[in-house]
């Protein structure tokens, strides 16, 4: 069986999105064998001339001798015309000629590693096992490297004649280090919550390639990071590093469906929690039983986490706390109590989704670090958000993608009637793009309490999944059935989802907390952001746009 680089992409399976190119590298995994790796959904990003330029090919293959094989794979339909294949994409009004995009993959990638003078070895082929070529002649590309819907069957034969299995080479190890290492092929979480998308992004100049590079002792790390800056990328190298040297991480965020996120993405052998987790699995292990009948059991259970004496088991060599701006200082001094002497701590914070405007944590000694630069979200959403920002408060758009126009429907305040409407018809300009119901995100402006579409269970012909407020006894939220996630803004932070609805976006004025909630919404989007504002905020934010 190949090595597949990244790992964890068989969870993304199941999930519908990308699924033609999960079905490709199941095929390569299991019908290659070991001595080749297989790298998918490479991304980089290339800064030094000045520009930002964007670079993309679905698989990258490794042979024993160093060289490598591009697979482009096209699913769908492809246009065949006089200047060559071509394929169609929404939002694009010219279809784009395939062999000019590999020709670019090629270009970038023999100039990036070339730097130190090295030549790169690349041959290419396309795949498109959903599509039959008739006019191969016409095609751009050397008939011999295509693979389409009748010979599908012979990629995984094909891929070894091109790239035969002979004794390993030293420049192997040397394009191995170059995707893995000077590209920092890290998962990209935001493509992993509960979505499909197989992301890898190297953040250029990011906390992940470069924060842990940092020496000091005691290691006391406080990173003060915008919304797709790389702040989880970090926690999740962080995690991952600690287990590699036989060490026992922690990670808490304070909310819990980051939490969840987070615990899908690692490896056993640590611990990943919410706060109010962690103070519920250290009753429950002291051989209590939580009663969440009692109004008061969170503080009470905080207190105990606080107080008691600590097994060995709960001390810890790494401490990485997530959305370190919504914590407590009595929270910071329990969780410090749980790390040993001589452990690492990294504190993750952005104080522009600090929604429940508390104020920061004083953490004496630590090392600072800041980062102000935004690599998930779409330079557009970025810049109409810097546009807005109160003074004082700083967000570079730092994305190779300029993104899709932002949509924007309005509806009277108070009318939920029409909040409904508009919210249905958002829902049905994200279908008509293409994207299928679990890349989807709908995100109120409200609290659950104060929401009116976090308490339904469909809107219209869509099934809603949100959580209805309730806890089981082991303390897990409930949520209702529904194909469509629905959540407030407060408890979809840390996550993003390729479209975003923003939706209930009603206020006075544009006040603090106000954009902080606009900031931590619109920032959700990968792809794709809608905003369903009442008539009034519509009125004062296009003004200001």
């Amino acid at each position: 069986m190949a090595q597949v680089d990244p790992a964890g992409w068989r969870e993304l399976a199941v999930t519908g999105a990308a699924q033609r190119e999960i079905e490709t590298l199941a095929l390569l995994a299991s019908a290659l064998p070991d001595a080749y790796t297989v790298f998918h959904g490479v991304h980089w990003t290339n800064v030094e001339r000045g520009f930002s330029a964007y670079g993309e090919v679905d698989f990258i293959i490794v042979a024993p001798s160093g060289r490598i094989l591009l697979i482009e794979q096209k699913s769908g339909f492809l246009t065949e015309t006089d200047e060559g294949l071509a394929k169609k994409y929404p939002g694009m009004d010219k279809p784009k000629l395939v062999r000019n995009q590999i020709m670019r993959t090629i270009a970038a990638l023999l100039q990036r590693f070339g730097k130190d003078g090295e030549a790169l070895s690349i041959d290419y082929l396309l795949y498109c096992p959903d599509y039959q070529i008739k006019r191969v002649e016409i095609a751009g590309i050397d008939a011999a490297r295509i693979v389409d819907a009748r010979t599908k069957d012979k990629l995984p034969a094909l891929i070894q004649q091109i790239l035969p299995v002979t004794q390993a080479s030293a420049q192997r190890e040397r394009v191995l280090k170059f995707f893995g290492d000077v590209l920092q092929l890290l998962p990209d979480p935001s493509a992993m919550i509960g979505q499909a998308t197989a992301l890898v992004t190297r953040l250029s100049g990011g906390l992940a390639s470069w924060a842990r590079q940092l020496e000091f002792s005691p290691f006391r790390l406080r990173v003060i990071g915008t919304a797709g800056s790389g702040k989880t990328q970090l926690a999740l190298a962080e995690y991952a590093a600690a287990l590699a040297a036989g060490k026992k991480p922690l990670y808490v965020s304070y909310n819990r469906p980051l939490a969840d996120h987070v615990n899908r993405l690692v490896p056993g052998g640590g611990r990943v929690a919410s706060f109010n987790q962690l103070c519920d699995s250290f009753a429950r292990e002291r051989g209590e039983s939580p009663d969440y009948r009692d109004a008061g059991i969170w503080k009470k259970l905080e207190l105990n986490l606080a107080e008691s004496a600590l097994p060995t088991e709960w001390l810890f060599d790494v401490l990485i706390v997530d959305e370190g701006q919504d914590f407590s200082e009595a929270w910071r001094d329990t969780l410090l109590r749980l790390l040993k002497p001589q452990g690492r701590a990294i504190w993750l914070e952005d104080p522009m989704q600090n929604l429940y405007g508390r104020e920061p944590v004083a953490l004496p000694g630590w090392v600072t670090l800041r980062s102000a630069a935004n690599y998930r979200s779409p330079r557009q959403i970025v810049e109409l958000l810097a546009s807005l920002a109160p003074a004082g408060h700083q967000v570079d758009a730092a994305s190779p993608f300029a993104g899709a126009d932002i949509d924007v429907l309005s509806f009277p305040a108070g009318d939920s009637a029409q909040l409904f409407l508009q919210t249905k018809q958002a829902i049905t300009r994200c279908l008509g793009a293409g994207f299928a119901r679990n890349d989807i995100a709908l995100i109120s402006f409200r609290g659950r309490e104060n929401s009116s579409l976090l308490n339904l269970d469909a809107l219209g012909n869509h099934s809603l999944k949100s959580f209805d407020g309730s806890y089981d006894l082991f303390g897990n939220p409930v949520f209702r059935d529904g194909e469509l996630l629905t959540e407030s803004v407060y408890r979809f932070k840390g996550q993003s989802a390729p479209a975003v609805i923003f939706t209930e976006i009603d206020f006075e004025t544009l006040d603090e907390k106000n954009f902080r909630k606009l900031f931590v919404g619109m920032t959700r989007a990968r792809l794709k952001l809608i905003l369903v504002l009442s008539e009034q905020v519509a009125g004062k934010l296009l003004q200001e746009w």
